[in-house]
């Protein structure tokens, strides 16, 4: 027998079992978790046997990568015989030669088409994620994601029929329209009919209780006995719910709770216990259902996961004065629920912001090439130790990084006075300030010795930083993003602060463009958390248009 909590962790007195004491061995069954209480006895468990039943009745990990390329490749083999097949009803020529091992002559023009359509397929069908299949769907949403992703795609493959007829040898070639109307009924056709077979068999590989999210629900009220049971009935929406977290910090703990309609289930611990048993039973998703779960405390327990388990929280409606601004809604069964992202940015939008950081740094190194060397005479010549300075930050989840920047301190430079003054900004005392009411400075020593001649010039223009773009190539950091923090200003967080770690740090960023260093600790952060929840491409560009703006004002540059 596993032991969960014990019952004085449960809260459990032994007055409190022994007026429990006619309950010998009862066994509550919630999808196939055996919840057995002991009469009077020194544990409250889970059956091993149902526990790895359910803990592990998911496919092992390396399945569904694999089941996804090999849909991938199918995809893939779908857009080619469309195309192929829809060039073949149109025109009623061959596609191949009868000669040679080779395109026809008549395929030939269509043939560099050919090269863009399972691309463009593919990717559309990418963007619409419709090799997501974990969570909840419907037949309807499948449908209309296909449709947008060959509508798009379809689009893209006509434009790049003029374009290649522009560029190439076939100018005076007239493309048929009719082809890329078939491909792309072909194509609707085919998509929709495999993707909802697949998804046909996985309903029904969900109802044996196969590959099923793990899932807990935070609140032992009404909603939780609705959310409940809305899971319970629909295996098909993907989800099993392996017990209840008790979200007030009542003294006594019930571990069975029993709803007015005669419903029962495990309550496996408290919001404190949360961590520890998204581990134990590999939980994937966790449901609020408590409407008196306090916030900070939620956000605490949110901050102790590991972000590498992916762990995916949701609200009920009703906890809508709590959400952040990045947040999604979906409906799940009949149940509407509201996705918190814990992560700020999906894998797409991490590959387009990490493959615009290197264009954008490798066109800024070799525009700044020159100022490079410029600078460096001038750092040498003005005191004596290296050109560039190695200065240890933390990046994204709390990864520690060397910084590099070009030296504006003299060499061994003791940074007891900056540790003081760093610590008066995250209290938010008034010392803090370096300026003056009307200019204020935060976090920066005042008229500080350690800095060299050339080291305040290079400051004040934020020269010293261009070296940062050696981080951005070593994807330490991003063009833009949070301010990179020191480690110890990192140990003096709080938990929310924390947040502003999800992120790559970036050489320029909204704090930047804001204020800088005349923004307080607190406005800082909450910058950057701004930031982070609303990130898009067009944001970062924006800001990097008013980063030089606001090199030249100075602005609080010091």
């Amino acid at each position: 027998m596993k032991t969960l909590p014990s019952p004085s962790r449960l809260g459990l007195t032994r007055s409190d079992r022994k007026a429990r004491g006619s309950v010998e061995l009862t066994r509550y069954d919630l999808s196939g978790v055996l919840l057995i209480i002991v009469n009077d006895g020194p544990e409250i468990g889970i059956d091993p046997q149902a526990e790895r039943a359910n803990t592990y009745n998911r496919v092992p990990g390396w399945v569904m990568p694999v089941a996804r390329s090999i849909i991938f490749v199918t995809d893939g083999v779908l857009a080619a015989v469309c195309f192929l097949a829809a060039f073949s009803l149109r025109e009623g020529q061959p596609i191949l030669s009868s000669s040679a091992w080779a395109w026809s002559r008549q395929f030939i023009p269509y043939a560099g088409i050919l090269f863009l359509v399972i691309p463009a397929r593919l990717g559309l069908l990418v963007y619409q994620r419709i090799y997501r299949f974990a969570g909840a769907f419907t037949y309807l949403q499948e449908m209309i994601r296909i449709f947008k992703a060959v509508t798009v795609s379809s689009l893209l493959i006509v434009a790049w029929a003029f374009l290649f007829r522009g560029g190439f040898s076939f100018r005076d070639f007239s493309y048929s329209r009719g082809v890329f109307l078939l491909d792309f009924v072909l194509s609707l056709a085919l998509f929709s009919m495999f993707h909802l077979a697949l998804r046909c068999i996985q309903v029904r590989l969900r109802e044996r209780g196969i590959n099923l999210i793990p899932t807990l629900i935070i609140g032992t009220n009404a909603e939780a006995d609705q959310t409940l049971q809305a899971l319970r009935k629909r295996s098909s929406l993907g989800y099993r719910v392996f017990g209840l977290i008790e979200g007030s910090d009542a003294k006594g703990l019930e571990p069975v709770v029993e709803f007015d309609n005669g419903e029962r289930a495990p309550v496996l611990g408290r919001l404190d216990d949360l961590p520890e048993l998204i581990s134990t039973y590999h939980i994937q998703e966790v449901i609020i259902t408590d409407n008196y779960v306090e916030s900070e405390r939620l956000f605490e327990v949110m901050m102790s996961i590991d972000r590498k388990r992916k762990v995916e929280f949701r609200f009920a409606p009703s906890l809508f004065d709590l959400l952040p601004q990045k947040t999604s809604v979906e409906q799940i069964g009949v149940l509407p629920m509201v996705g918190l992202f814990r992560e700020p940015l999906t894998d797409t939008q991490r590959f387009v912001k990490r493959l615009s950081d290197l264009m954008i740094a490798a066109f800024a190194a070799l525009i700044t090439l020159p100022v490079w060397i410029v600078i460096s005479i001038l750092v040498r010549s003005d005191s004596r130790g290296p050109i560039l300075y190695k200065q240890e930050r933390v990046g994204m989840d709390g990864r520690r990084f060397l910084c590099y920047k070009f030296r504006t301190m003299f060499a061994d430079a003791d940074d007891a006075a900056h540790r003081e003054m760093y610590q008066k900004n995250i209290d938010g005392a008034p010392e803090a300030n370096a300026g003056d009411e009307r200019k204020p400075v935060y976090g920066k020593v005042r008229n500080d010795p350690r800095i060299t001649r050339i080291g305040r010039w290079l400051r004040r223009t934020s020269l010293d930083e261009l070296p940062q773009v050696l981080n951005v190539f070593r994807g330490d950091m991003s063009m833009v993003g949070p301010r990179p923090p020191i480690p110890y200003e990192v140990e003096e967080y709080d938990t929310w602060h924390r947040k502003r770690l999800d992120m790559k740090p970036g050489i320029t960023g909204l704090w930047q463009v804001s204020g800088r260093n005349r923004l307080t600790f607190e406005e800082m952060v909450r910058v950057d958390l701004f930031y982070i929840e609303n990130w898009s491409l067009l944001l970062d560009l924006k800001i990097l248009m008013l980063t030089l703006p606001a090199i030249f004002r100075g602005d609080g540059a010091k």
